[in-house]
C-alpha cells in the first residue's frame, strides 16, 4: 500500500474514533441542559393542590375508580414532598401515602392503612411496585428531580403535531425498576408529552401519555389527563385531574407522618 494512503486511512479512522466520544459527550450536555430548562420552568410554584379520579383497568378491560385528593410542597435545593389521600371507595378511604423525593439520596415514602391504623414505611428496594394497584410505581409517584438521572439527548421529533426534543435518561438510583427512559419534552413549554419505560431487563415495559395540558399563573404547565399502559401485562391506568390550586399556604407540618393518621 502507497505509504501517502496508508497515512490518510490513519488520519480518518483517528478522526472518527476521536468524534464519538466527543458527540457522546454533546448529546449528554444537551440532554441534561433540556432537563435543567424544564426543572427551572417548573420551580416557584411553591405549594399546589388537586383532585384525582383514577381509573385502573385490567386486560380484559374491567375498571375500578379511586378518588383522591393530592397535595405537594415545594423543597428548593432538595426533592418536593407530595401527600395523597384516598376517599372512594369505602375499601380505601382514609389511605393516605406521604413521599419526601430527593435528588441525591432514596426517596422516603410511607403508607398509612386506615385498616391497620398503622403507618408502613416502603422499603428504597421496593421502589418499582404497583401504587395502589395501578401501573404507576412509587418511584414514578415521587417528584423528578434533575439529578435523579444522567441523560442524553437523542433527536429532534414530531410527536402528535408538537415538535418534541427526544431525550433518553437513566435513573441514578441503582434499586430502580427502569434501565432507562424515554422522554419526548415540548420544545416550546419544556413539559414532557410521553415517556417510555424499559424494565430491568431493558425490555420495553410502559408508556406514559400526557394530554389535555393547562397553563395556572401564566407559568406552570398540568396535564389534566396522564394514561399508563403496561405493554407486558394489557393493564392500564389513566389519572384524571381538576381543581389545581396553586400558592395555598401549605408548610411542612402538612406533611409530617403524623399527618397521615390525621388525613381526611
Amino acid at each position: 500500500m502507497n505509504h501517502a494512503i496508508q497515512k490518510l486511512i490513519i488520519s480518518w479512522c483517528t478522526i472518527l474514533l476521536l468524534s464519538v466520544p466527543v458527540q457522546t459527550v454533546a448529546d449528554e450536555n444537551k440532554g441534561l441542559e433540556i432537563a435543567k430548562e424544564a426543572d427551572r420552568r417548573d420551580t416557584g410554584y411553591k405549594d399546589s393542590t388537586a383532585r384525582l379520579v383514577m381509573e385502573l383497568k385490567n386486560k380484559q378491560g374491567d375498571t375500578a375508580i379511586r378518588h383522591v385528593r393530592v397535595k405537594n410542597l415545594e423543597v428548593i435545593g432538595d426533592g418536593d414532598k407530595g401527600m395523597s389521600i384516598f376517599d372512594e371507595p369505602a375499601d380505601v378511604k382514609g389511605t393516605a401515602f406521604l413521599t419526601f423525593s430527593h435528588s441525591l439520596t432514596p426517596d422516603e415514602q410511607w403508607l398509612y392503612l386506615p385498616s391497620l391504623k398503622r403507618i408502613k414505611r416502603i422499603s428504597s428496594k421496593n421502589k418499582s411496585g404497583p401504587f395502589m394497584g395501578s401501573e404507576f410505581a412509587y418511584e414514578d409517584i415521587s417528584s423528578q428531580e434533575v439529578d435523579k438521572y444522567t441523560y442524553k439527548y437523542i433527536k429532534d421529533e414530531v410527536l402528535n403535531g408538537i415538535d418534541c426534543f427526544l431525550i433518553e435518561r437513566y435513573p441514578a438510583y441503582e434499586h430502580s425498576g427502569y434501565t432507562r427512559q424515554l422522554v419526548w419534552v415540548n420544545k416550546n413549554e419544556y413539559r414532557p408529552e410521553k415517556i417510555v419505560f424499559y424494565d430491568r431487563k431493558d425490555t420495553l415495559l410502559k408508556t406514559l401519555n400526557y394530554s389535555h395540558y393547562k397553563q395556572y399563573l401564566g407559568q406552570y404547565w398540568r396535564a389534566e389527563k396522564m394514561h399508563m399502559q403496561n405493554h407486558q401485562t394489557g393493564k392500564s391506568t389513566l389519572l384524571s385531574w381538576f381543581d389545581y390550586a396553586f400558592k395555598t399556604g401549605l408548610n411542612d407540618s402538612d406533611f409530617s407522618r403524623n399527618s397521615l393518621k390525621r388525613a381526611k
